[in-house]
């Protein structure tokens, strides 16, 4: 019997795949557990449609991540710093600060776990932030640290 995969099996496959399997195997593991669903015409056509629905959206998410990352390209994000004594910092910037920076001076919704900072900006001037917007995509953006 053909069944198609709902969700990934350890020992037959992927979720989505079509796979071969036998008789008793599908009727009293795959099929009551719902891990998969017998291969008729109907449901070839059904997970055929699916998945160019799911290729459609994830070229408009790309599309998105391109078009976040052109609007990106040479912005300048202000931020102020308290300093004590010899140019010494008070503190540091994370992801969060410039997230709400960035939706403040410019309007842009970015998520804070997005923003790849290795460890939190502590030094006054011209900082570059790579912002991970998708899998295939990286912004970037300019951060100036001054003293408040």
């Amino acid at each position: 019997m053909q069944v198609i995969l709902l969700e990934d099996v350890k020992s037959l496959g992927k979720k989505g795949e079509i796979v071969k399997v036998s008789d008793g195997y599908a009727r009293n593991y795959v099929l009551p557990k719902k891990l998969g669903l017998e291969a008729t015409e109907r449901n070839l056509n059904e997970l055929k449609l699916k998945k160019k629905h799911e290729e459609k959206v994830a070229a408009q998410r790309l599309a998105d991540a391109k078009a976040l990352a052109e609007a990106l390209e040479g912005k300048k994000i202000s931020l102020k710093m308290r300093a004590g004594e010899g140019g010494k910092v008070f503190g540091s910037i994370s992801g969060k600060e410039i997230a709400a920076a960035a939706k403040e001076q410019f309007g842009l919704d970015l998520d804070k776990k997005k923003i790849q900072l290795p460890d939190p900006i502590k030094s006054f001037g011209m900082h570059e932030v790579p912002i991970k917007l998708h899998p295939q995509v990286t912004g970037r953006l300019y951060v100036l640290v001054q003293e408040a």
